[in-house]
């Protein structure tokens, strides 16, 4: 399964993580670097869905279109799903940066907001 995580200098600069599932590329917005230890936890926020291809977009989105700025590649692999579903994902990453088994954990009463963590 494809995983990517892109850095995107838009109006905030953020890391988008993305996981192919069903098709698609489910996609959050990380606004700080994307934990490479176990423990650390940062926030991330649940964005639409992207089609399968859009990690290999490297670039310039220009002024005026959604997420306008600059993408790039910060990590690429691939993962292994232990567990997807709608408020807990649990995968196993293998990627240049990203090594190990991540977690996403749906915050209780948010909508979009998750917590990334490295688990082992």
């Amino acid at each position: 399964m494809i995983y990517v995580i892109q850095k995107h200098s838009a109006s905030r600069l953020h890391w988008d993580l993305r996981l192919e599932h069903e098709g698609v590329l489910k996609s959050w917005a990380v606004p700080k670097e994307p934990p490479k230890v176990k423990g650390v936890k940062r926030l991330a926020v649940a964005v639409e869905d992207h089609e399968i291809g859009y990690e290999k977009f490297e670039g310039e989105i220009p002024k005026g279109q959604y997420g306008a700025g600059k993408v790039e590649t910060w990590d690429r692999g691939t993962y292994v799903p232990i567990k997807f579903d709608k408020e807990h994902i649990e995968v196993d990453i293998k990627g240049k940066k990203l090594k190990g088994v991540y977690l996403l954990i749906k915050l209780k009463g948010q909508e979009k907001n998750w917590l990334l963590l490295k688990k082992a």
